[in-house]
């Protein structure tokens, strides 16, 4: 196995620092900048993600239809993931804290998924963003149940990975919630047990919520609504129904509930049950097209040591991956699909990624660095790919790109 060329090896000191600069001046002009309309985007984007999911929670009153269901499904999986991708993330990372809003703040968002938010903040903002695709320092580098990068020692657990993948991508809020655990640490006894405690409860208070929220309160909610509509629509008329009051009253409350109620409970349970799976499956594809692709790089911790800002911008470049696609598409990834520019600037509102992207690929041109992007299809097939060949002993570093050629030839090719 070889080692890919430092993807900076090229670049001075001083050359570096003047990198530096110039990505620390695009940072500060988008924050000299914000305002008013980005508080309207943020908003209008809550907004639409509340207005779908009250769709489809109406829609879900009559799931007993079959089009009702798969409607009132597709409205609730819709809103689950503008929700975890484009609001709660991006809110997590402090991208609208300039705000000084109490409510959209990453000191009281919660959002909805299992991991908490501090427990998240800690894994990912601090962790993940600080030491990105540096092995053994990077937790997200695989999870710590996959190998992802062939510089990872092969071990034969690593042959179940393509199956616990799947489970992964269905189930992936959960593997989140217990990857903030950071089991490496507490089976290597670096954790102290009173934090291991303060976390597990946190996280097991945070998936009864979720539990409770999702597969009893809301299909109860269902339920319910449905048996006193079902009881309104077949009430029989005043004059026929004085008679039979008394000897059916009980049984015909009991039957109702059991029909109308009991079949709306299961439908929505499965609802949201489905909802929460395809959210999943979306935001590990995502997630994982912007970190495992072919493309990035990973780093061994003697290469970092030292690291000038400089150095930390070109790592975070060159440590991820971007995927094209429409602004529709941009919306429903959280704006993930800049994955360079979030690794850049992770505080930076979501909304003006789009607008950086042509200076960062500039940047890139100019001092002969890679600029990582491809579409969907493309990037998802080298990351399962990538977790299938590697579960098996060897492998070898994919090639990387080269200097980003610029826009023009860039389209040209």
């Amino acid at each position: 196995m070889t080692a890919p060329t430092h993807p900076f090896a090229h670049l001075s000191e001083v050359q570096l620092a003047e990198l530096a600069r110039e990505f620390d001046a695009i940072h500060d002009r988008v924050r000299a900048d914000l305002g008013e309309r980005d508080r309207r985007y943020i908003k209008g984007v809550i907004r639409l993600h509340r207005q779908i999911a009250v769709a489809g929670r109406a829609l879900l009153l009559g799931s007993r239809s079959k089009v009702a269901w798969t409607a009132g499904t597709g409205c609730l999986a819709v809103a689950k993931i503008l929700e975890n991708m484009e609001i709660g993330h991006n809110v997590l990372h402090g991208q609208w804290d300039w705000m000084n809003d109490p409510y959209i703040h990453s000191s009281t968002w919660d959002w909805d998924t299992a991991s908490t938010a501090a427990a998240w903040k800690h894994s990912h903002n601090y962790i993940h963003h600080t030491y990105t695709n540096i092995r053994g320092k990077d937790k997200d580098l695989g999870y710590e149940i996959m190998r992802i990068d062939p510089h990872q020692k092969w071990h034969p657990a690593y042959l179940a990975q393509p199956l616990y993948n799947l489970l992964l991508m269905a189930f992936f809020e959960w593997g989140v919630a217990v990857h903030d655990l950071d089991v490496e640490a507490i089976r290597a006894g670096e954790k102290p047990m009173k934090d291991v405690w303060h976390d597990i409860k946190g996280i097991s208070g945070k998936a009864r919520d979720q539990i409770l929220k999702d597969y009893v309160g809301w299909p109860l909610v269902s339920a319910l609504a449905a048996t006193a509509v079902g009881r309104l629509v077949h009430r029989e008329p005043r004059s026929r129904a004085r008679g039979r009051r008394r000897r059916g009253a009980v049984r015909a409350q009991l039957a109702a509930a059991r029909t109308e109620g009991g079949g709306t409970f299961a439908a929505t349970f499965w609802a949201d049950f489905t909802a929460n799976i395809i959210r999943n499956l979306w935001a590990h594809s995502i997630i994982f097209c912007g970190h495992f692709p072919d493309q990035t790089y990973t780093f061994g911790q003697e290469e970092v040591e030292d690291e000038t800002r400089g150095g930390w911008y070109v790592r975070q470049l060159v440590g991820a991956a971007n995927i094209t696609g429409s602004p529709l598409f941009h919306l429903m990834s959280g704006n993930l699909g800049y994955q360079v520019e979030h690794h850049l600037f992770p505080d930076m509102p979501s909304s003006r990624y789009a607008e950086i992207a042509p200076q960062v690929r500039d940047i890139c041109r100019r001092y002969g660095l890679p600029y990582n992007t491809g579409p969907l299809s493309k990037q998802l097939g080298t990351v399962h790919r990538t977790i299938l060949r590697l579960a098996f002993p060897g492998g070898k570093v994919r090639p990387k790109p080269g200097p980003y050629p610029g826009d023009e030839l860039q389209r040209a090719a």
